[in-house]
């Protein structure tokens, strides 16, 4: 994470203000703008923390608040101790402590043991933009507040970061969702995220989410979520223009649109649009290129030197054809649209339950784009597998979508990733 003091903006302040206001600290509206009442909050939970109460967030402030962005704590239960002591002190549940330790005896515990101790607030946050480093942490807190769940990465990308997987559920129907092929279209992962979140919450709680019962579906299907496809552009993206990274000031040079690099970036770090990189008539999508003069890395539109050239798609085809994914759906923005089509490929069954999705989520349902479009991720698994695959285009205005929308996308998306483990 960035040092960050008054005056600072982008994602990191985004998560902190959202943190400290969750917390009981008043650090003014979530907008990624440092300023005087973010500032005293700082100050605030500094001076409560024994830290230097300087406003700056730093390593050591950082180093606190780690534990509270990750959602645990590790305790040593002391001489005295009971579950129910130790549940108010973090303001939590019993519980929630037996969920995160497997197999304990609530009624038993011994001076010395180790407990996983689940703080009471959420880990994932519809107000927060996501960064690699925030998903990397929401992804480790998930896994130790739930630890039915499975994490794992399917790769790296062009940077060396892991491409991190999640594994909702343990039955033999296999399904698969994704988010952020476009750097600039990273609303959709927090949404993924949350489902996660909300999903597991279930699961533990023996609880329902819309009619479903979550315990039946974490034994008929395994979900498999990819949440952050281009870790790398997300974070040339959100950034912008304020980069440590040698890496990120290079790739920026790449815009040469005259536009913020935000409004136009939607390649990962090398300027290949991953979502035009997959073997799916990619010939096609090339001379298409060529006839727009797009003969090179770009901010948009330039699907590669060659099919699967990127490390991220080429994870994302050998992760799929390492499964038998009855579905998958493709978490992108601008529209409000399900595209179920490509050449031909779809079974007759995927426009009736793209109607059903339909039906949820109030989106349109269309064959495919206005104008012609080859090589995505969808069109690939339409012809490799010949089984219902969908773009889903979530969110309304100009990339990137204002994170304000991203509560409304989540509200009208859950039912549709529960129905997608079910048909």
């Amino acid at each position: 994470m960035q040092t960050i003091s008054l005056g600072s903006s982008g994602p990191d302040v985004r998560l902190v203000q959202s943190l400290l206001n969750r917390i009981g600290y008043n650090a003014g509206a979530v907008d990624g703008i440092f300023g005087p009442r973010t500032y005293q909050a700082v100050i605030a939970f500094q001076a409560n923390n024994a830290l230097a109460a300087d406003g700056i967030v730093g390593p050591a402030t950082w180093a606190v608040l780690d534990r509270l962005l990750r959602g645990y704590d590790i305790y040593t239960v002391r001489s005295g101790d009971t579950l129910y002591r130790i549940a108010r002190a973090y303001y939590t549940t019993v519980d929630a402590i037996v969920t995160a330790n497997p197999g304990i005896d609530p009624d038993v515990i011994r001076v010395g043991q180790r407990l996983v101790i689940p703080y009471g607030i959420d880990v994932v946050t519809l107000d927060v933009a996501p960064t690699y480093e925030i998903v990397q942490r929401q992804i480790e807190g998930l896994k130790a507040r739930y630890p039915f769940l499975e994490t794992g990465s399917i790769g790296k990308s062009v940077m060396g970061r892991e491409l991190y997987y999640v594994r909702l559920g343990r039955g033999s129907r296999e399904v698969s969702y994704n988010a952020s092929h476009h750097a600039n279209e990273s609303i959709t992962t927090p949404v993924l995220m949350k489902f996660i979140e909300n999903y597991a919450k279930a699961y533990a709680a023996g609880s329902s989410i819309q009619g479903y019962n979550i315990r039946e579906l974490f034994d008929l299907t395994s979900i498999y979520i990819i949440p952050l496809v281009n870790p790398d552009g997300v974070d040339l993206v959100a950034y912008w223009p304020d980069y440590d990274d040698p890496a990120f000031t290079n790739a920026a040079r790449l815009n040469t649109t005259g536009l913020p690099l935000p409004s136009v970036w939607k390649a990962n770090i090398r300027g290949v649009d991953l979502n035009l990189n997959y073997p799916a008539e990619w010939e096609k999508e090339k001379q298409e290129e060529l006839e727009r003069g797009i003969t090179g890395p770009a901010p948009r539109d330039y699907g590669g030197e060659a099919p699967l050239s990127e490390p991220e798609s080429r994870a994302m085809a050998e992760f799929t054809r390492a499964h038998d994914f009855r579905i998958v759906i493709a978490y992108h923005t601008q529209g409000e649209v399900i595209y179920w089509q490509f050449q031909n490929y779809a079974p007759p069954v995927a426009l009736t339950i793209a109607n059903q999705f339909a039906a949820i989520t109030g989106y349109a349902v269309e064959e495919g784009t206005p104008e012609a479009a080859y090589a995505g991720y969808k069109d690939w698994f339409l012809q490799e597998f010949r089984r219902p695959g969908y773009t889903f285009e979530v969110g309304r205005g100009v990339n990137p979508i204002p994170l304000s929308q991203a509560p409304d996308i989540y509200r009208r998306n859950e039912g549709a990733l529960l129905l997608g483990a079910v048909v």
